[in-house]
C-alpha cells in the first residue's frame, strides 16, 4: 500500500492561502490637534500657565484702575498692562507644548502611534497658536471691560485709542514671540534650556545688538534687519505699516524662526526617542 501526498493548493488559487493585509487609515490631523490641545491642559505646569493668563490679565486691569491717574484710563494703557505678562507667558506655553514629549518621556508613545514626527510637530504648532489667539482675545475682552469700569469709576469719557488695524499687529507681535519659543523648543527639546534660551534671546541679545549699533555706524542700518525684538516692538506699537518695515519683519522671521526651525526639524526627525 502506497501513500499519496496531496498538495493543499492543488486545484485551488495559489494566492488564496495568503494572509489579507488590512489597510489602516492614518490618524486625522484634526484629531492630532485636539489631542495636543488636551495635553496642554493635562499637566500641572500647562494648566497653571494657561490659568495665569486670565489671572494676570485681571490683576493688571485692576492695577490700572486703582493706581493710574484719570487721564491714563485708556484702552491702550489697559492693553499695555495686560500685554507685558502675556508676552512672557505665551512663549513659555509654546516651549512647554513642544518639550513635554521629552521632559515627560511621552515621546516614545506619541511617535509610536504617529510615526510621522512632522505631523506631530505641525499639530503642536497649530494647537499652540490657537491657544495664543484665544488668549489674546480673552485679554482684549478683559481690557475692554476694565476700560469701561475704569472710566466709569473715574468719571471720564471712555477712550478707545487702539484701532482695528493696530489690534491684529499686537496679536501678530505676541504670535512672533510664541514662534520664537516654539522654535527653541524644537531645537533644544529641553524645557529648562529652551526657557533660558528664550530669555537670553529676548532680553540679553537685543541689548547687545543695540549697543553694537551705537558703537559701530555700519551696524546701525543693519540692526533692524536682524533684531527680531526691534520688529516685534514695532508690531506692538502699531507702527509696522510701510513695505520696508514688513520686509524687516520678514527678514528677522527668516533668521530667528524659519532657518532654526528647519534645522531643528531635521534633527528632531532623526533623533533617538527614549
Amino acid at each position: 500500500m502506497t501513500a499519496t501526498t496531496v498538495s493543499p493548493t492543488t486545484g485551488t488559487d495559489p494566492t488564496a492561502a495568503l494572509p489579507v493585509r488590512q489597510a489602516h487609515r492614518s490618524i486625522p490631523t484634526a484629531r492630532l490637534i485636539k489631542v495636543e490641545l488636551r495635553k496642554m491642559f493635562n499637566t500641572r505646569s500647562g494648566f497653571w500657565m494657561l490659568l495665569s493668563i486670565g489671572v494676570l490679565s485681571v490683576l493688571a486691569t485692576g492695577a490700572v484702575i486703582i493706581f493710574a491717574p484719570d487721564t491714563a484710563v485708556t484702552y491702550e494703557n489697559f492693553a499695555t498692562a495686560i500685554g507685558f505678562p502675556m508676552s512672557v507667558i505665551l512663549p513659555m506655553i509654546a516651549i512647554l507644548g513642544v518639550t513635554s514629549e521629552w521632559s515627560q518621556r511621552t515621546g516614545l508613545t506619541t511617535f509610536t502611534l504617529v510615526p510621522s514626527r512632522g505631523r506631530v510637530v505641525v499639530a503642536k504648532a497649530v494647537a499652540t497658536f490657537l491657544v495664543g489667539v484665544v488668549s489674546m482675545l480673552v485679554a482684549f475682552a478683559i481690557g475692554a471691560v476694565g476700560n469701561l469700569v475704569g472710566s466709569t469709576l473715574a468719571g471720564v469719557d471712555t477712550v478707545w485709542d487702539i484701532s482695528l488695524s493696530t489690534a491684529p499687529q499686537i496679536v501678530l507681535g505676541n504670535l512672533v514671540g510664541m514662534a520664537i519659543g516654539f522654535t527653541l523648543g524644537v531645537v533644544l527639546r529641553n524645557s529648562a534650556a529652551a526657557i533660558v534660551g528664550y530669555f537670553v534671546v529676548s532680553l540679553v541679545l537685543p541689548g547687545i545688538l543695540v549697543l553694537l549699533a551705537q558703537v559701530r555706524s555700519w551696524f546701525a542700518d543693519l540692526q533692524p534687519w536682524i533684531d527680531w525684538n526691534y520688529t516685534q516692538v514695532a508690531l506692538f506699537d502699531g507702527t509696522t505699516n510701510a513695505a520696508r518695515e514688513w520686509a524687516m519683519l520678514g527678514s528677522t522671521t527668516a533668521i530667528w524662526i524659519v532657518a532654526p526651525l528647519v534645522i531643528g526639524l531635521l534633527f528632531l526627525r532623526r533623533s533617538e526617542v527614549k
